[in-house]
C-alpha cells in the first residue's frame, strides 16, 4: 500500500505543471553581448556620459558593457586601454567615443583599427570622428576610411534638426525627426562610398550627415556625429538610436528595428512606444 501512495504522489510531481520539457527542446538564454565602451580625452563630460550610456545601453539591449575611461582631458594622451595589444581580445564590439585628435602616431592607429579590419564591429558617437589625425585636412586618413567620413571642424553650438533620410533602415524604421538643444555638427568634408547615410542635420545654413554606416574592409560600423553634451546624450531618442545601432553592427536588430529574440533590454525604447 505504500509503496502505491508513493508512486501516486510521483506520478503527481511529474504530472503537476503541464508535460515535462525534453532537454532538447530547452533554448539556452543569449549570452549578453560583451561590449568595450572606451572614452576619454578633450573637451566632454565623459565622467558622467560613461554612466549614461551605459545605463542606456543596457536598458535597450542584452549588453554586457566593460568602461575603459581614461581622466586625462588633452586630445594628446591615448587611451591606456589600448597599451595593450590584444586590447579588444573577448568583445563583440567597441563603442568609440574618445576625443584624441592629436594621436597621431601611424602605428598606434594601426594598432586600434586592427581588429575592426579583421571584422570586429564597431559604434563610433561624437569626438570619435575628430580622432587620430595622422594625415593633414581634408585628405582621407586611415581612421575616416574606418568611420566612413570625412570631418574636420564644428561651428558654434545651435539646435540640430534631424531628418531620418532612410526610413526604412532597421536602425531608424519608425522613429521620428527631432531637434537637439544646443548642440555641435560635424560638418563633413566628404563621406565615402562605403557609407550609407540615415539622416542629416540642419544648422542655420550648413546641413550634413549626421548618422549613417560604413562598411569597413567587410565589418559592419555604425557612426553618429551626434552627442557633445549629457543632456543630448541622455535623451532617450539618442540612447534609442545607438543602441539600435550597436546591435545592428553585431547583427542582433530585426527588420523592424528590435533587438532580435533574447537581446532584449531590460526597459521598452522610447521609439517603442
Amino acid at each position: 500500500m505504500k509503496k502505491h501512495l508513493l508512486s501516486l504522489f510521483a506520478l503527481a510531481a511529474m504530472t503537476i505543471g503541464g508535460p515535462a520539457i525534453r532537454a532538447e527542446d530547452a533554448k539556452p538564454a543569449a549570452k549578453p553581448i560583451k561590449v568595450l565602451l572606451v572614452l576619454g580625452g578633450c573637451c566632454h563630460d565623459y565622467a558622467k556620459q560613461k554612466d549614461i550610456l551605459a545605463k542606456g545601453l543596457a536598458e535597450r539591449a542584452n549588453v554586457e558593457v566593460t568602461i575603459a575611461y581614461d581622466k586625462d582631458n588633452s586630445t594628446k594622451h591615448l587611451n591606456t586601454v589600448y597599451d595593450n595589444a590584444d586590447w579588444s581580445k573577448g568583445f563583440d564590439v567597441i563603442v568609440h567615443d574618445e576625443c584624441s585628435s592629436d594621436v597621431k602616431e601611424p602605428e598606434t592607429v594601426e594598432r586600434i583599427l586592427a581588429p575592426h579590419k579583421k571584422g570586429l564591429p564597431a559604434v563610433n558617437l561624437h569626438c570619435a570622428m575628430h580622432c587620430y589625425r595622422t594625415l593633414e585636412r581634408p585628405q582621407t586618413t586611415p581612421w575616416m576610411e574606418f568611420t566612413g567620413l570625412n570631418t574636420n571642424h564644428h561651428g558654434a553650438q545651435l539646435p540640430i534638426a534631424i531628418t531620418f533620410t532612410d526610413k526604412e533602415s532597421p536602425i531608424t524604421k519608425g522613429m521620428q525627426n527631432w531637434t537637439t538643444i544646443h548642440e555641435e555638427q560635424y560638418h563633413q568634408e566628404s563621406i565615402l562610398p562605403t557609407s550609407k547615410p540615415l539622416a542629416t542635420g540642419e544648422q542655420g545654413k550648413d546641413k550634413d550627415t549626421v548618422i549613417w554606416t560604413n562598411d569597413y574592409h567587410g565589418t559592419r560600423v555604425f557612426s553618429t556625429t551626434l552627442g557633445h553634451n549629457n543632456e543630448t546624450v541622455a535623451d532617450p531618442r539618442y540612447l534609442d538610436l545607438v543602441a539600435r545601432g550597436l546591435l545592428w553592427s553585431v547583427d542582433k536588430l530585426d527588420e523592424n528595428g528590435k533587438p532580435k529574440p533574447g537581446y532584449e533590454g531590460a526597459t521598452k525604447s522610447a521609439s517603442a512606444k
